[in-house]
């Protein structure tokens, strides 16, 4: 076919472009028709009086994207099928419409992230105070990696984590819990932790024991894999072993699931004597114990009790911890500890998940840590959150002397506390978040899809954390929260 009539007016745009932006329009139009033969370029050139290459670039970009196609000795044709259905005078495609994804199975969809901004007062149960981190200090530890680079360790490998990290977290455990290490599995934070957990010994069917009252993520990442969840009876000395034997006996639990250590969320630290109780029928009846030990470090009326993993004779345990409320949820940094045959296991489902950490962010914990960073910050965050907690409850009994019937038990530790309102509070977190007010309350607790489930009609429960904001802040709060719930 003879050259179109074509003419360049822009200044500002490239000739190609103009030139195939001119092609493509008249493929559209149908002024040139598909399976047609366009001109050589040597004769575009001419006709237009461009560079050769100019006419070549202006077919190539249009040959990428789908109008043309291009042939040695016979240069280059309009497709017969166009990228539009809607090209005049060419053969209409059929209309497809979307058909229903099976996915294996249908999860809710995650909502949005909290916006810390969007809060006046936060009283959520697990964030750390992120004003108080050493930035500056812990960014000369980024910078150590990086002015004593080796590239060999940016390949993949070592999925199971950076050496220097794993002997600092070990040596770590051993003083400050008592906890001698055989093998350490570092993940993307203790989420991640669940999730290998889960897959590697979940099989669809499988019975799964959770504290009525527990962290939700944990409880979803159990279903996802197919578990069908077992509440078991709580008091306010924690898990009731009476309970937990019953239902021993009535289905074939595979694993527990516990956070013995200020209990999530209503922060009951588990006594020696229940500790060593559920140990030995976890051993009896052939379950596994996940221990989830999130916020260890802060304790304010005496020493913590160390870990159940750090007696564990049997190798039942697999004990789970995270940097997170240390440090900052955005480090990612978690990690299991466990039998080796158990860890070899999780090393493997973590292989086909990523086949690395990130090396930069482990290692800069390495050195924080070997330099002596990590324990100073967590002596400083100890003393602030104390002063917290001790604030939250002179002010939470000033609400008692005034009049208003909230109930609490002061945890030896943590960094919430569980109070009871005396009051439903099913819409109280929709209201409250209206006046700038991010608090958590007992409905989230619960999960309505396991096989034996324990909900209470009433729900009475906040869990209200104190290490997150200022003691003016958090007095503040409380009072509108007083205000709203009491009026």
């Amino acid at each position: 076919m003879q050259p179109l009539n074509i003419k360049l007016t822009s200044q500002s745009k490239a000739k190609y472009l103009q030139i195939a932006d001119a092609l493509r329009e008249s493929i559209i139009k149908g002024d040139i028709l598909a399976g047609s033969k366009l001109s050589s370029a040597r004769d575009m050139a001419q006709a237009y009086g461009l560079n050769r290459h100019t006419i070549m670039n202006a077919l190539q970009l249009l040959v990428a994207e789908g109008w043309l196609e291009s042939y040695e000795r016979s240069g280059y044709i309009v497709t017969n099928t166009l990228p539009i259905q809607n090209s005049i005078n060419t053969v209409q495609s059929q209309e497809l419409t979307p058909k229903p994804y099976r996915f294996a199975t249908t999860l809710t969809a995650p909502e949005p992230t909290m916006d810390l901004n969007h809060y006046a007062y936060n009283f959520a149960g697990g964030l750390p105070d992120l004003t108080r981190f050493p930035y500056k200090e812990f960014k000369r530890s980024v910078s150590h990696v990086f002015n004593h680079l080796d590239t060999s360790q940016f390949h993949y490998g070592n999925v199971a984590g950076e050496p220097n990290l794993k002997s600092q977290i070990s040596h770590y455990l051993h003083k400050a819990r008592n906890l001698k290490t055989a093998d350490i599995l570092m993940c993307n934070g203790s989420q991640e932790a669940l999730f290998l957990v889960s897959k590697a010994f979940i099989n669809k069917g499988d019975y799964v024991a959770t504290e009525t009252l527990g962290y939700p993520p944990a409880r979803k990442a159990f279903s996802a894999c197919g578990a069908q969840l077992v509440d078991i009876k709580q008091d306010e000395y924690g898990l009731c072993v009476d309970d937990l034997k019953a239902q021993l006996k009535r289905v074939a639990i595979k694993l527990l699931y516990l956070t013995p250590l200020h209990q999530y969320p209503t922060t009951v630290t588990l006594s020696p004597t229940r500790r060593m109780q559920i140990y030995q029928l976890c051993y009896e009846y052939g379950v596994m114990i996940i221990e989830d030990d999130y916020d260890h470090e802060f304790h304010y009326r005496c020493q913590p009790l160390q870990p159940m993993a750090a007696d564990d004779p049997a190798g039942i345990i697999i004990y789970l911890s995270t940097f997170s409320k240390i440090m900052f949820s955005a480090a990612r940094i978690g990690y299991i500890c466990a039998d080796p045959k158990v860890i070899a296991q999780l090393s493997a489902w973590k292989q086909l998940m990523n086949h690395k950490n990130d090396v930069v962010m482990q290692l800069a914990v390495a050195h924080w840590m070997k330099e002596g960073g990590f324990e100073r910050h967590l002596k400083r965050m100890t003393k602030l959150y104390k002063q917290r907690y001790e604030a939250m409850g002179d002010y939470l009994t000033q609400l008692q002397l005034s009049g208003y019937p909230i109930e609490y038990i002061k945890p030896d530790g943590g960094m919430a506390m569980w109070v009871n309102l005396n009051k439903p509070v099913d819409q109280l977190k929709q209201v409250l978040q209206s006046k700038g007010v991010y608090v958590q309350v007992e409905p989230e607790f619960y999960f309505k899809d396991s096989e034996r489930s324990l909900i209470p009609k009433q729900h009475s429960y906040v869990r209200l954390g104190f290490a997150g904001q200022s003691t003016l802040a958090m007095q503040a709060g409380l009072e509108l929260i007083a205000e709203h719930v009491f009026k």
